[in-house]
């Protein structure tokens, strides 16, 4: 074989190599709870969310195939920052979807800011993910303890409810939302008159729940999540805590935690969501789409909030020609208007955070309800320039100041 004829072997062969390469499809990668606490209202139904975004928006990308893959991070920093380091290193993932649990947020936000890669957070809420632990290349889509606590705690304390008592679950997320609901309760001339922290998947919440009563707080708030909340919940109504002239407020529900424990236990409860299905034409058609996929079950605000992150992360990607810098997509991002079922006349900050109306809702009464999943009065919608943080409070490095 001569010179030349290795030479022109080796040009095809290269060629064919590179034009391999460019032909491995660009992967969406929900990293979510798939096997714990966190699964009803992320878990499966997030996966769903983003694989029906993706149809919606063609399948491809630039040219190329889209595929969504999904991971379990169990709940823990150490995988989830693993899973999602490999995913970017070896699977050609361009953004990493979803987060239930906040210290794993967290941890793979390090991961997505050293690799440039887009972070889409539906799931973890704390505030500190926009503040000062904040990349250029995250957005915090759907919900965080700022808004909760804007939107429950300072409702409920304006209504009279004017003492406070926290039952805290003890890690990132439990924190943030007890400090933010604190300074929402004393903004609006509340008092907080004491709290206790509680490990994750508590099985037993009887001793808080009688330091709670004990304190004669008029609100027992649940700084908790999912199955916390759910067991707490069930664990006050034997206790007989709103039955004794105590308000219970659930700081984080979902539709599927009020699914969970049923009317009986969670009517009248007031809660901030982003979303909830039956809100208007709109959000029916898609939820009713969703539920066909899902034997029925009606989404969360976290499953919508998964499809308008995905959705709008293609169109800011195919708009800014570049899949793969996290950052020069949500630069795209932030010069566009995005505006879908889930959000109207929404924008994306510099900090991370989108900021869009968050709903004020009370859970229905079992006479009231008409069915399965029909559990929510919308009371108030609440702007999003006052559900969320304002912009100058905001510790995030990357603002001008």
């Amino acid at each position: 074989m001569t010179t030349v004829t290795r030479a022109l072997l080796a040009s095809v062969v290269c060629g064919a190599l590179a034009a391999g390469a460019q032909a491995e499809p660009y992967r969406i990668g929900v990293l979510t709870d798939m096997s714990g606490m966190n699964y009803d209202l992320s878990g499966k139904g997030s996966e769903v969310a983003a694989r029906m975004a993706v149809e919606d928006f063609g399948g491809t990308l630039l040219g190329e195939q889209i595929e969504v893959i999904v991971g379990d991070h169990q709940n823990k920093p150490d995988v989830g920052s693993t899973l999602a380091r490999r995913w970017i290193d070896e699977q050609n993932v361009v953004a990493v979807v979803d987060l239930p649990t906040s210290s794993v947020a967290l941890a793979v936000q390090e991961i997505t800011r050293q690799s440039d890669t887009a972070l889409l957070i539906s799931t973890g809420g704390s505030s500190e993910l926009t503040g000062a632990s904040c990349s250029p290349s995250t957005a915090q889509w759907t919900w965080d303890t700022y808004a909760l606590a804007n939107g429950t705690g300072r409702a409920m304390t304006l209504e009279g409810d004017k003492t406070w008592f926290f039952l805290t679950v003890d890690y990132t997320f439990g924190n943030a939302l007890e400090a933010d609901t604190t300074a929402a309760v004393e903004a609006a001339g509340g008092t907080v008159v004491g709290s206790v922290t509680h490990p994750r998947e508590t099985s037993d919440f009887s001793s808080y729940l009688l330091q709670a009563q004990g304190s004669g707080a008029d609100v027992i708030a649940l700084a908790n999540a999912s199955g916390d909340t759910m067991t707490a919940l069930k664990q006050a109504e034997e206790f007989g805590v709103t039955a004794l002239g105590q308000d219970i407020a659930g700081m984080l529900l979902f539709l599927t935690d009020v699914h969970g424990v049923g009317l009986d236990i969670a009517k009248n409860l007031t809660l901030t969501t982003a979303f909830y299905w039956d809100m208007n034409e709109e959000t029916r058609a898609w939820s009713e789409r969703f539920a066909e996929r899902m034997d029925g079950k009606m989404p969360t605000m976290v499953h919508a909030g998964v499809y308008s992150a995905v959705s709008n992360y293609l169109k800011a990607a195919e708009k800014s020609g570049q899949a793969k810098s996290g950052t020069q997509v949500m630069d795209t991002m932030r010069d566009m208007d995005i505006d879908d079922f889930f959000n109207h006349n929404a924008y994306l900050r510099k900090d991370g955070r989108v900021v869009h109306d968050m709903y004020l809702v009370q859970v229905k009464t079992p006479e009231e309800s008409k069915g399965p999943w029909d559990y929510y009065k919308v009371l108030r919608t609440i702007p999003g320039d006052e559900a969320f943080r304002p912009i100058e409070q905001s510790a995030c490095p990357l603002l001008d100041r």
